[in-house]
């Protein structure tokens, strides 16, 4: 039997490392970390004690190329404290969004994608809403 003491980081790949820093730092405003001295280029983000490491791959495998929003498509989800805040500052940057706030999950969602197409979920609970 396995033991987990928690979730440590989600990699994912990525083509344009500059494009995929500013989606991530600018875009969904997270702090970048200091990153080992790899043989590739890539970064890493910290996410309240969790990471976030991208990784430049043009020819990964797991790069979309259907670009269209979809909530069934693999993911990972990040909880934020105000979904309106959140869906508004998406909103202003023009960045597509696909809502779900009465989501059978329990959890208010907004789905978006980074310029890869690697989808993110922000939610809340709905009793936040």
């Amino acid at each position: 039997m396995i033991k987990y003491k928690s979730l440590h980081h989600v990699s994912l790949s990525v083509t344009d490392l500059e494009r995929a820093k500013a989606f991530y730092g600018k875009i969904l405003c997270l702090k970048e970390i200091e990153r080992p001295d790899f043989d590739f280029p890539g970064a890493w983000y910290e996410i309240e004690g969790k990471q976030l490491h991208l990784i430049v791959h043009p020819s990964s495998q797991t790069i979309r190329k259907d670009k269209s929003l979809s909530s069934r498509e693999g993911h990972f989800a990040l909880r934020v404290e105000n979904y309106h805040e959140t869906r508004n500052w998406l909103r202003k940057n023009e960045i597509e969004i696909l809502e779900k706030p009465n989501s059978k999950s329990g959890f208010a969602q907004i789905f978006c994608a980074d310029p890869d197409g690697n989808l993110i979920e922000l939610n809340v609970d709905q009793k936040e809403l």
